[in-house]
């Protein structure tokens, strides 16, 4: 695997990461949960092993707790192939908690134990930033926008990606409970919407950000800028939609026993980000766009037949197996 991977472009991943506390039963809330298995999570530590288990060259940037979690996190994103040489520890902060309540159908609700963490602690002067130039994909999300100084990292990794032609990936992965109120989360995710290349978004967030249907297209289009290479609309199970300049389409999902969705969204975009590290013509290939978004979908659906983000993730042979199955 190293071999290969040392030649393939890199995907540097930037922002969180947490343990996840997830009740061993779905649908008992955190009150009546009687059990708790430890799962490591943060949507943007998520995608890099997701990318680094299919066999890209991923890395990591964030700041983790100089305790047991945050070492554990970051030998764990070692284990998984993933680059570590960005990641901080804060010898003051806490590495970040969620405790996560599963509905009988899978879905999930978090409350989170970050005051602060150390995730949000990250400061401009300890990005490594030699390791985001050199990547062909700077991917984040919002939650490193809430507070300072990680906000201000946040910004100044950005720039630094886009004046080295780095392509920038957004997936804002909206967490209300963590922002000060709905319409700052709606206000700080938009603030640094036009800047990507390329959006990922879930129906639900579309209907968030907008106020409107997220069926319909006019109502996702209001999201569209003329930057964006591409913006992509995830409908669970239903598959995904997506619009580029020049065409646009869905494809289809695939239907398997869901236990657990956390991690689905990221397994996605982990799947379809080393698609276009490996192949950057993909965005005006719509055949290829659809066979690499068929392929992600298939790896978004295995993650939720097992509980936690990191363990869920599938690599290429499993996804490709879901595939055939359902042809």
């Amino acid at each position: 695997m190293s071999n290969s991977s040392a030649k393939s472009p890199m995907i540097v991943a930037f922002g969180e990461m947490l343990i996840d506390f997830v009740p061993d039963k779905a649908g008992v809330s955190l009150a009546d949960s009687y059990a708790f298995i430890k799962a490591p999570g943060g949507a943007p530590a998520n995608v890099a092993c997701a990318i680094a288990k299919l066999g890209g060259n991923a890395a990591f940037i964030g700041k983790v707790g100089d305790d047991e979690f945050g070492h554990m996190l970051a030998n764990l994103l070692k284990k998984n192939g993933v680059n570590s040489d960005g990641i901080c520890f804060d010898k003051d902060a806490r590495t970040a908690l969620a405790f996560v309540t599963l509905k009988a159908d899978g879905q999930r609700e978090f409350m989170f134990y970050r005051n602060p963490s150390a995730d949000m602690l990250l400061k401009e002067s300890e990005l490594k930033l030699d390791l985001i130039k050199q990547a062909r994909i700077f991917h984040y999300g919002s939650i490193s926008l809430i507070s300072e100084p990680c906000k201000s990292a946040h910004l100044a990794a950005m720039k630094a990606a886009k004046q080295a032609g780095v392509l920038l990936s957004y997936d804002p992965n909206v967490r209300l409970p963590l922002w000060p109120s709905p319409e700052a989360a709606r206000d700080g995710i938009k603030s640094i919407w036009n800047q990507a290349d390329f959006v990922k978004v879930s129906d639900d967030e579309v209907e968030f950000l907008t106020k409107g249907d997220p069926q319909k297209d006019d109502v996702v289009m209001s999201l569209w800028n003329d930057n964006f290479k591409l913006l992509i609309v995830t409908d669970g199970p239903n598959g995904c939609r997506y619009y580029t300049k020049t065409f646009k389409g869905k494809v289809k999902g695939f239907q398997v026993k869901t236990v657990d969705t956390t991690g689905a969204g990221d397994s996605f975009v982990g799947s379809f980000l080393l698609a276009v590290a490996n192949d950057p013509n993909i965005f005006n290939d719509e055949k290829k766009l659809q066979d690499a978004l068929l392929f992600a979908n298939a790896c978004g659906a295995i993650s939720t037949t097992q509980k936690g983000a990191i363990p869920s993730l599938p690599d290429k042979a499993q996804a490709e197996k879901l595939i055939k199955e359902t042809k």
